[in-house]
Parts: structure tokens; C-alpha cells; sequence
């Protein structure tokens, strides 16, 4: 009866700390609001440079376009940038904004 006992509590624990776990990767609408945006027709290098896949010539490259060419009118403006690709747009599309 003791062995089914403990194995059964340490079956219960072993269940709580993965719980745990979990519950502590998922985000939580505190850690969301704490990503900052990024405003694609401001932002400065350093800024730029904050994003997924975006290192400081990336950065240069989309004020560059925006000097050249113009403020975005969509993010998706941003794959006419020479490096940016759909993979870096979708990686970052929730932390930027025009």
C-alpha cells in the first residue's frame, strides 16, 4: 500500500511541475503588452535593428527605401526592401506598425 502511495504521489508532482511549465512559457497578456512596437516609417536604426532577422545593414537598407522611395503605405512595403523576405515579415509583423 505504501509504494502505490508514493508512486502515486510522485506521479501527482511530476504532473504539477509540468503544469507549471507550461503555464510558464505561454504568454501572458502582461508579457504582450510589454513587447514595444516598432513604427516602420520612424524608427531609427537601433530601433529597426531590435527586430527578428534585422542586423544593423538590414536596418540601413529600410530607411534607405524609406529616404529613396517614401514612407511604407503597408508592411507589406517592407519586402520591396532588398534582404527583407516573407519569413522576416511574418516574424515581425506583430511588433511593427506604420
Amino acid at each position: 500500500m505504501k509504494i502505490k502511495t508514493l508512486v502515486l504521489l510522485t506521479a501527482l508532482l511530476s504532473l504539477n511541475t509540468i503544469a507549471d511549465e507550461i503555464a510558464s512559457k505561454e504568454p501572458t497578456s502582461a508579457n504582450q503588452a510589454s513587447i514595444t512596437k516598432i513604427a516602420l516609417n520612424n524608427a531609427d536604426a537601433a530601433q529597426l535593428s531590435t527586430l527578428k532577422g534585422i542586423g544593423t545593414k538590414k536596418a540601413q537598407a529600410i530607411i534607405l527605401y524609406r529616404e529613396q522611395i517614401g514612407q511604407f503605405s503597408s508592411l507589406d512595403d517592407l519586402l520591396n526592401v532588398k534582404g527583407i523576405g516573407k519569413k522576416i515579415l511574418l516574424d515581425n509583423q506583430s511588433r511593427l506598425i506604420l
